[in-house]
């Protein structure tokens, strides 16, 4: 995102926008809600590989309704199926930061936003590929993954 969009989209945020928790109140012309989001990997974690928006809603019957919408993608991909990779070596547990991103930006619109319709929303980031624990505890007993019946990755 260029610095002068980011500029032109956090002068709106300073006007409108609400911190994490918030009521998002409907605006006058029925525009769909945009999200401004700017995430960072933890300086000792692993990179992101995802940025996610999560929607939830009640239908008609009065039952609640969750959809995912992939925002940002490390790597270049455009499709949320494609997976960003593993590097995490099953004999140490060690994983490298040679895929997945440090940082990840966007504006997101909702594009099934409907005005009558009350909804939350949060956004979520996701790490590529780490050592699970059942990995770790396989390693340090010696045994094979297989055997713990868990992945070895999360």
């Amino acid at each position: 995102m260029s610095q002068f969009v980011w500029h032109r989209h956090n002068c709106t945020l300073n006007r409108k926008g609400v911190p994490m928790g918030g009521d998002l109140y409907q605006p006058a012309d029925k525009a769909a809600l945009g999200f401004l989001t700017s995430v960072m990997k933890d300086p000792d974690g692993a990179n992101l590989d995802r940025v996610q928006v999560v929607k939830g809603w009640l239908n008609d019957a009065g039952v609640s309704e969750e959809k995912i919408f992939d925002v940002a993608l490390s790597d270049g991909r455009t499709g949320g199926s494609v997976k960003v990779g593993n590097t995490v070596d099953l004999t140490t547990g060690k994983y490298t930061n040679t895929i997945g991103f440090p940082q990840l930006s966007v504006f997101w619109a909702d594009p099934e936003f409907n005005p009558s319709q009350n909804a939350f929303y949060y956004v979520r980031a996701l790490e590529i590929p780490t050592s699970r624990y059942s990995l770790l505890d396989a390693i340090e007993l010696g045994i094979d993954v297989e055997q713990t019946g868990r992945p070895a990755t999360i």
